[in-house]
């Protein structure tokens, strides 16, 4: 079974997911980031992965944009989607279902919620003040749950 996962990722937390995905499954596993990476043939895979990050509420455009142009496609496949947030609990789980096409969520095999990371070295001068304003944090923080990266591949796999 030849999986795909397809991601993009604000500040390296959805790429880690993604790596970290592809590290536990058993099969052959290409990993393309699409703000830097050619997508391949669709066609040549039979189960696909989606991830992304959430910043102010909403998930990468390019990865909005590659879940709608080729939703046709992606419900003929084995799906499994991801987002890295801050959130927690039902606001996470809003949040997946916001940035997601709802008929692509519900064909789904698998959902992961996996946390999030704020890194200020990673950040501008201005996101640094926005997250210290409104979140008032001011250091690094990682809520990266590998646990749930690992419930997910289960259900890819199960």
């Amino acid at each position: 079974m030849q999986t795909l996962i397809v991601y993009m990722s604000s500040r390296g937390c959805a790429g880690k997911a993604a790596l970290m995905i592809r590290d536990l499954l058993p099969d052959e596993v290409t990993v393309i980031n699409l703000e830097s990476d050619e997508l391949p043939f669709l066609d040549s895979f039979h189960t696909l992965i989606i991830g992304g990050s959430i910043r102010i509420g909403n998930l990468q455009k390019r990865l909005k944009k590659f879940c709608e142009k080729n939703l046709d496609q992606l419900l003929k496949k084995r799906i499994g989607l991801y987002i890295c947030c801050m959130y927690e609990g039902n606001k996470a789980r809003e949040q997946l279902m916001e940035n997601y096409p709802e008929p692509l969520v519900s064909h789904a095999v698998g959902i992961g919620i996996f946390g999030g990371e704020l890194d200020f070295d990673k950040m501008n001068v201005f996101e640094r003040m926005i997250i210290k304003d409104v979140i008032g944090i001011t250091v690094n923080v990682s809520l990266f749950n590998e646990k749930a990266v690992r419930a997910f591949v289960k259900k890819i796999t199960g």
